[in-house]
């Protein structure tokens, strides 16, 4: 799922939970909860195969995404700490993956392994021979950024 997605959730989270020690797990936790989903993710070949120079358009793509979620939890949420750390933790999991393709340590590669194998499950699996399209992975993700938005404005 792109960062965006899991961005806005997270600050919803931190936005709507009043136990801050409550919103910090669920916020992290929310991550794997929306990669159960069917949804489209950035091409990473280039960086799995450190291949650093095609990896630009890659990482503008990431670093854009990123902007671009700071700027609507900016935008539509009430701009308290706790939603910035929320918003942050929504997307440590992927940061751990991506640390792990890069360095070699156990603990990560474990956490990548149970990600990928484990969370992105709906990855391969195919329903009825068919796997699900492109076109309903995006939609996964514009339906719950819309609502999320709707969410933190109410």
């Amino acid at each position: 799922m792109i960062l965006l997605v899991h961005m806005l959730f997270g600050a919803l989270i931190g936005q709507k939970i009043l136990n801050p020690f409550l919103a910090v797990i669920l916020a992290f936790l929310s991550h794997y909860f929306l990669d159960l989903l069917p949804h489209i993710e950035y091409p990473i070949e280039n960086i799995v195969n450190k291949q650093w120079k095609k990896a630009i358009p890659d990482i503008f793509r990431v670093v854009l995404d990123f902007c671009l979620g700071i700027l609507l939890v900016l935008l539509f949420s009430t701009n308290q700490l706790i939603i910035y750390f929320c918003t942050f933790l929504a997307i440590l999991p992927d940061g751990f993956s991506v640390i792990s393709l890069i360095v070699k340590n156990k603990v990560l590669q474990k956490h990548n392994k149970f990600h990928q194998d484990k969370i992105h499950f709906l990855k391969q699996k195919k329903f009825s021979e068919a796997p699900i399209s492109e076109p309903w992975r995006i939609l996964t993700q514009v339906t719950v950024v819309i609502v999320f938005i709707i969410l933190l404005i109410t």
